[in-house]
């Protein structure tokens, strides 16, 4: 929690990172495909249009409310610090879950490519691969953020420049099969023609972008984090946005638009498949591009869930051990160590338990739920903000209108990641992914519990959620003496 010691490029890269641009194009876009087919470019677009609004609402409050706890102040702001309290939750909750969730893809992925070109490799022998990964993410954190957040720029930078290389690649050799019908409903799924084939291949895109606001919790330790917070929230929305229509649309003419609905996230129909095929040795390249993301992504999330963690520990609401700080680096070094317990614990526990690929889906779709509900609350407490507390720089486009855009463009997202079968595009969960219901069920029932707990005996505690740790009047900074100015 060292201030000043980052600045724009290293939270750029902490959300771009905590998008994961590479595994996503690889493995979450292309679930869209089975939907929206060789129109899944207008259905990446379309997601693309949906997130800028929820992106807009954390950069204006990112930018008014610099903290650690970033959701959960976003929200105990612009509406009730119980409701901050709930946000900030669930936020750790899900984000302590994202680093066993990228530990177990890059178990098995890595495992399967090794048994792919040497048989002798067990195939299911994949998780010395993801413990040695939970021991670099763990280094990182340990070592300060200008580490931690220094190591996710290196990863980010790799993977965006493989896979964009890869995407000129690919258009060049379409040669004239380059076609802007693409942007077009013409190439759509059999079964969902038409604009339901876009929407419903975007509602599986928009998954592909959640981690954009990763960058917040970061204030703290940011140069000039009022300015840099809003940069890098709509800045890595929009960067990676941009890339995910350009590889989308690169695949998608070479492959071919009128049977890209078979295109998935393994197989001869996936990006390694068509890299193994036809680009020789490049494979190895988008091979190790989805490895790094794995670990880019794990970094970035352990220290959302890392600093969350302080923030509420710092005014009591979680327990004093996550506020405290190495005395040289200024990590929350305990909070490091109990999210490195956790992910080892949970990759190992689920994925043995049941099988990497299984206890991946189960933690994803935990994840995914929890996340895009955030994402829904976080819209309102921008309205809410500026209404209550901003209300001289309230702007009905940017405060109200893209909010409940926001709203609407996530919703239908939230009912797939429950499975919950209001619209015929979403599928009906099978056990034991299904069981994610129950478990954010009982998670939340749980935080609710501890608010009226807290509520009952120290209600000044939840009213703490709603302050602004960078401004003279906040709660007491536990850093060591010196630290606020190195």
């Amino acid at each position: 929690m060292r201030r000043e010691a980052i600045g724009l490029r290293e939270v750029l890269f902490q959300s771009i990172t905590a998008m994961a641009p590479a595994a996503a194009v690889a493995a979450s876009i292309p679930s869209g495909a089975a939907f929206a087919g060789g129109s899944l470019p207008l259905a990446v677009l379309v997601a693309l249009v949906a997130c800028l609004f929820t992106a807009s609402c954390v950069a204006e409050l990112a930018r008014r409310l610099p903290s650690a706890g970033s959701v959960a102040t976003y929200a105990a702001q612009g509406l009730h610090p119980a409701v901050g309290f709930l946000v900030g939750w669930g936020y750790v909750f899900v984000e302590a879950l994202v680093p066993p969730l990228l530990l177990l893809q890059l178990g098995f992925t890595t495992a399967g490519t090794l048994h792919q070109e040497w048989p002798s490799y067990p195939e299911d022998l994949w998780w010395p691969w993801a413990v040695a990964g939970a021991v670099v993410i763990a280094a990182a954190g340990y070592f300060g953020v200008r580490a931690s957040a220094r190591f996710g720029t290196i990863l980010g930078a790799f993977e965006v420049l493989v896979l964009l290389v890869f995407a000129v690649w690919l258009i060049v050799r379409a040669g004239g099969d380059n076609t802007l019908s693409v942007f077009g409903t013409s190439h759509t799924a059999k079964g969902y023609e038409g604009i339901s084939g876009v929407f419903a291949g975007s509602v599986y895109t928009v998954l592909a972008f959640a981690g954009f606001e990763a960058a917040a919790p970061l204030a703290e330790e940011t140069k000039d984090p009022r300015r840099t917070m809003h940069r890098a929230v709509l800045g890595a929305a929009l960067a990676i946005g941009l890339f995910y229509v350009v590889t989308t649309y690169a695949m998608t003419v070479y492959f071919g638009p009128d049977r890209f609905a078979g295109f998935g996230a393994s197989g001869a129909a996936s990006w390694e498949g068509v890299a193994r095929a036809s680009f020789g040795l490049f494979w190895v390249l988008v091979f190790l591009a989805v490895v790094n993301s794995t670990v880019a992504n794990a970094n970035a999330c352990a220290n959302v869930s890392t600093r969350t963690a302080f923030a509420f520990a710092r005014i009591k609401v979680f327990p004093a051990v996550f506020a405290r700080l190495h005395p040289r680096h200024l990590s929350p070094v305990a909070g490091v160590l109990v999210q490195g317990v956790v992910a080892v614990a949970v990759m190992l526990g689920l994925g043995l338990y049941y099988d990497p690929v299984t206890a991946f889906l189960l933690l994803a779709t935990v994840i995914v739920t929890v996340v895009i509900g955030v994402y829904i609350v976080v819209n309102a407490a921008c309205t809410g903000y500026f209404l209550r507390r901003g209300r001289e720089s309230f702007s009905p486009v940017k405060h109200l209108l893209f909010p409940l855009l926001g709203i609407a463009a996530f919703v239908p997202a939230l009912l797939t990641a429950a499975g919950l079968p209001v619209f015929d595009f979403v599928t009906t969960l099978s056990a034991p992914v299904s069981y994610a219901g129950p478990i954010v069920g009982v998670w939340m029932a749980a935080g609710v519990v501890v608010l009226l707990v807290l509520l009952r005996r120290r209600p000044g505690r939840i009213a703490e959620t709603a302050r602004v740790h960078l401004d003279e009047s906040s709660a007491p900074d536990p850093r060591p003496n010196g630290a606020v100015q190195q």
